[in-house]
């Protein structure tokens, strides 16, 4: 129990649902917060009920990197928790330094669960960590889904990556170790102000008398978040009652689209453009916002690697050509990260774009129904520059393409994030 009173290991048990996994990762840095969340998982799981196992990322941008990472392996050899180090090999490009650190250490983090077999993936954050992504956000004028924060729960390439500790403070996990007597290291970075984060962390403590405390901005993320899943519900429906997938592209009614509350019809957007280019993060609000109105009004525009062709009727969300002009791949193999294209004679054939002088050599492309631009971002057979099908384009000649993804799996996509 802490000072405050609660029962801090069972309320990170409780994060686990009913369903535990029999493998457990966890994200384990050394600092105090990722060594109370390996000591709590210990605690609740120790017995054997899930094997834990623990990974620390060594960045080796900073001296003496190794021999944290060394000793956060000596904690976890303590508790008799399996434990690798790590190394990020690739060196940082110009840019913003903590971002390119953040996405290397869960592709890291991710390949080594994957590897061991490991589903669930444990992360340290906490609601001080919660509270400085809110205010963060808000500085950039985020929407709902910014202001929900961190998700205590999602999937990042096959693995799930779950924050037990978002409702509890930085505070109580110190004291928490303390009372064990167990030691942790501090990253010096958290006290350079060259980084936003820190900033933000600095101004919390001068927010915290007006009552904006980490508790309140969590609560904040929570009370959000809801209304995120509540949206995201609204846009499942009103997707299935507007859009279908045809020739890799989303296609909306207009119509349907442009009665839509704002809000929803700019969330739907949105997923559609993410499931079309395949991006992790939705495209920067203001273009979208443009995008969102060339949709209503029946016009057209391009972002994040999409074209919005507005037709009569309908919408179509598909992809760029000048996104993918370039893009090859094998028959057989995927292409463009989301489309296969096999049958007919491989033999000296490569996959690229159709594009439009491909589309000219489809004699019969208007049958199919689909827009000329559409179908142009489309994966075509090439024997060098002779065009051999375009399964999309009504030119099969014994080959067939699809999308890895079906209709379905972006219906499902609208209330998984």
């Amino acid at each position: 129990m802490t000072e405050a009173g609660r029962d801090i290991p069972a309320l990170v048990r409780s994060q686990f649902r009913s369903a535990l996994p029999a493998k457990l990762g966890i994200a384990l840095s050394g600092g105090g917060d990722s060594m109370a969340l390996m000591h709590l998982l210990h605690d609740c799981f120790g017995s054997g009920e899930v094997q834990l196992f623990a990974a620390t990322v060594d960045h080796g941008l900073r001296p003496g990197s190794a021999d944290e990472a060394a000793a956060a392996g000596a904690a976890a050899a303590r508790l008799g928790i399996p434990h690798e180090v790590l190394h990020w090999a690739d060196r940082p490009q110009d840019g913003n330094l903590q971002a390119q650190a953040r996405a290397a250490r869960y592709e890291l983090l991710c390949g080594w669960a994957r590897q061991h077999g490991i589903p669930v993936l444990a992360l340290g954050h906490t609601a001080d960590d919660q509270a400085e992504t809110v205010l963060m956000r808000m500085a950039r004028a985020s929407g709902v889904t910014g202001l929900s924060g961190m998700a205590a729960r999602r999937t990042h390439k096959g693995v799930t990556l779950l924050r037990p500790l978002l409702d509890v403070t930085r505070s109580e996990l110190r004291r928490y170790l303390e009372a064990r007597g167990v030691d942790w290291a501090e990253d010096p970075s958290n006290e350079d102000t060259r980084f936003e984060r820190v900033r933000v962390r600095k101004a919390l403590e001068h927010l915290a008398p007006l009552g904006l405390t980490p508790e309140v901005l969590a609560s904040v993320a929570r009370n959000m978040s809801k209304a995120r899943e509540a949206l995201d519900w609204y846009v499942f429906l009103a997707a299935r009652d507007l859009a279908h997938v045809q020739a890799g592209a989303v296609v909306l009614c207009q119509r349907k689209f442009r009665t839509l509350p704002v809000e929803i019809s700019h969330r739907l957007l949105v997923r559609a453009v993410q499931w079309v280019s395949g991006a992790a993060y939705p495209p920067r609000r203001v273009p979208m916002e443009k995008a969102v109105q060339a949709a209503r009004n029946g016009s057209s525009a391009t972002l994040a690697g999409c074209h919005l062709v507005s037709t009569a009727k309908q919408v179509w969300v598909c992809r760029e050509y000048n996104a993918v002009n370039g893009v090859t791949a094998l028959p057989g193999q995927l292409w463009d990260g989301r489309w296969k294209i096999f049958g007919g004679d491989a033999k000296g054939c490569e996959v690229r774009a159709l594009g439009r002088q491909g589309l000219a050599q489809c004699p019969d492309w208007r049958a199919t129904g689909v827009p000329g631009p559409v179908l142009e971002g489309t994966p075509a057979v090439w024997r060098g520059a002779r065009l051999a099908a375009a399964p999309a384009a009504g030119l099969a000649n014994g080959w067939s393409a699809e999308t890895a993804g079906s209709e379905e799996e972006f219906f499902a996509s609208l209330l998984s994030h």
